[in-house]
């Protein structure tokens, strides 16, 4: 494993090769539930996926992880900047997977910050769970209405490398950051 993970991060950070960031993951340790509860800045892994920028390009905010039953799995801001969970089962997941760069345009940009708080949930919408994902047994987000997993390793105490499991798609990185102020 590198000596020191943030900083090959930081590099991969750049954008890398999906097979590199992949490997990279599998090095990295496990993470417990208790570790991965709180709040969570969330940002893109560039590896020429073809999800990538589509996040970003709808300012996403992160995760919120309350305890194994209460997981809040897209947060985004509100108007006022504060992070609100959105239910994610309501994304469509057909678009996303057909036409991923349709959705970073200007107009699905508008449209979606429009209807954004039309989408708006308390209720959570994902588990925590420990499942065994490439081979390791760790902390996982399973979604409770769609086709995904997103599965957690340690870089630090306070970052996290997912991957985002969805059916039918390629694995898509992401990167968690604790949030201090969450």
């Amino acid at each position: 494993m590198t000596p020191d993970p943030e900083r090959r991060l930081r590099q991969l950070e750049d954008g890398a090769p999906a097979v590199d960031v992949l490997a990279w993951f599998d090095q990295l340790p496990a993470v417990d539930l208790p570790a991965v509860l709180g709040r969570w800045r969330g940002s893109e892994l560039p590896t020429g996926h073809p999800l990538d920028g589509l996040l970003t390009a709808h300012r996403w905010y992160g995760k919120e992880l309350l305890d194994a039953e209460t997981v809040h799995p897209l947060l985004f801001p509100d108007a006022a900047g504060v992070p609100r969970p959105l239910d994610p089962t309501l994304a469509p997941l057909w678009l996303v997977r057909a036409v991923p760069r349709l959705l970073r345009s200007p107009a699905a940009r508008l449209g979606f910050a429009a209807v954004r708080p039309l989408l708006r949930t308390g209720r959570p919408q994902a588990r925590l769970r420990r499942l065994e994902h490439r081979g390791v047994l760790t902390a996982a987000l399973v979604y409770d209405r769609l086709p995904v997993i997103d599965a957690f390793r340690r870089v630090s105490a306070d970052t996290l490398l997912g991957l985002m499991d969805m059916r039918g798609l390629a694995p898509f990185p992401f990167v968690l950051r604790r949030d201090r102020n969450g």
